[in-house]
């Protein structure tokens, strides 16, 4: 079993670091497939991941950010797409008796029993690298539920319904995790994005108070959490944020990644934050590389930082773009950027 917190710690003091996007969807041009079929195939998921991680030198295998999947599971309709990633449509839990009348799903209702299977297959794939399963935030998969525009006036009008959806989307995150955490995965990637439109107070409120008790119940020597948000608000979230004690922290590209890093305590990974949709997706070979040149240049002199993408990397980005990534990755740090 690895040591994860060794993993962290070897991360930020290498001198030569290896980049960890977010990088999953991509792998269904390496198999010819759909979305449809990436999502409801463990086999396919598991097998994307391994020719992800055969293709690139990325420090970890890291599944799918599916925002859609424990929504379904709590009887949320799902939307689906043939090349972009499900959505959640309506909402099931916007009163209090509705709220009250939430049921928390056993994990394996709907498609996450799926995920599950295709984390343990892929970790019988991968073992050169950690392989990270996905998870949504409390507030971001309680948001799907209330609907996500309502769920943020719901934080003013309807504080008690709010936490009711609350406790009962966090009691089913630590027990879907924790499968992850019994079939090998080495970690979870928990993507909270909806929590960057709260207010510091109001993040403190409904998303961190049960972030916290997630990773208490999950965390370990040898299973992380990495805690992801892309909202534009939370730089002025980061006490609240290192409070959590996840073991690394993930940033979108709406965030100066910068004034990020420096920010935070010297000894806290973080990682960010090149833009999934114009870089990735709709970059060019060109584009990407001088982006990634340029935000590692600039953070040069603090080992606590990883380059990643700003978020999950879209399902049809250019893998030529991909590998225009990781190549500038490896020049950095072999000197030879300049050449």
């Amino acid at each position: 079993m690895m040591n994860m917190k060794k993993w962290i710690n070897d991360l930020k003091y290498s001198p030569v670091k290896k980049a960890m996007p977010i990088l999953s969807f991509p792998g269904i041009q390496l198999m010819n497939v759909g979305v449809k079929d990436l999502i409801s195939n463990s086999d396919n998921q598991a097998r994307g991941m391994q020719l992800i991680a055969q293709r690139t030198n990325a420090s970890a295998s890291v599944s799918m950010m599916d925002l859609s999947v424990e929504a379904e599971a709590f009887g949320a309709e799902i939307l689906f797409f043939d090349d972009e990633v499900p959505a959640v449509k309506g909402c099931i839990a916007n009163t209090q008796e509705k709220a009250d009348a939430l049921v928390v799903p056993e994990v394996g209702t709907a498609r996450t029993g799926l995920y599950v299977q295709a984390i343990e297959k892929a970790c019988k794939l991968i073992t050169d690298r950690p392989v990270f399963a996905g998870a949504i935030g409390p507030f971001s998969l309680a948001g799907r539920l209330m609907d996500v525009s309502s769920s943020l006036i719901y934080c003013y009008d309807e504080p008690e319904m709010v936490h009711t959806v609350l406790k009962k989307v966090t009691e089913f995150i630590i027990n879907y995790v924790n499968e992850y955490k019994k079939v090998g995965a080495n970690g979870v990637v928990i993507a909270e994005p909806l929590a960057g439109l709260l207010t510091p107070s109001m993040n403190h409120e409904f998303s961190v108070t049960y972030m916290k008790q997630i990773i208490d119940a999950v965390q370990s020597d040898e299973f992380i959490v990495i805690y992801h948000n892309c909202g534009g608000g939370t730089p002025c979230m980061i006490d609240e944020i290192v409070s959590m004690n996840a073991s690394a922290y993930h940033f979108g590209n709406a965030i100066d990644m910068v004034n990020m890093v420096k920010s935070f305590p010297r000894d806290t990974l973080i990682m960010g934050n090149i833009d999934p949709s114009s870089q990735f997706r709709n970059g060019t070979t060109e584009s990407i590389r001088e982006d990634t040149l340029g935000l590692l240049e600039e953070l040069k002199d603090y080992p606590n930082f990883v380059i990643s993408s700003g978020c999950d990397i879209p399902p049809r980005s250019n893998w030529e773009n991909i590998d225009s990534f990781f190549q500038a990755v490896d020049d950095f740090y072999s000197g030879k950027a300049n050449g």
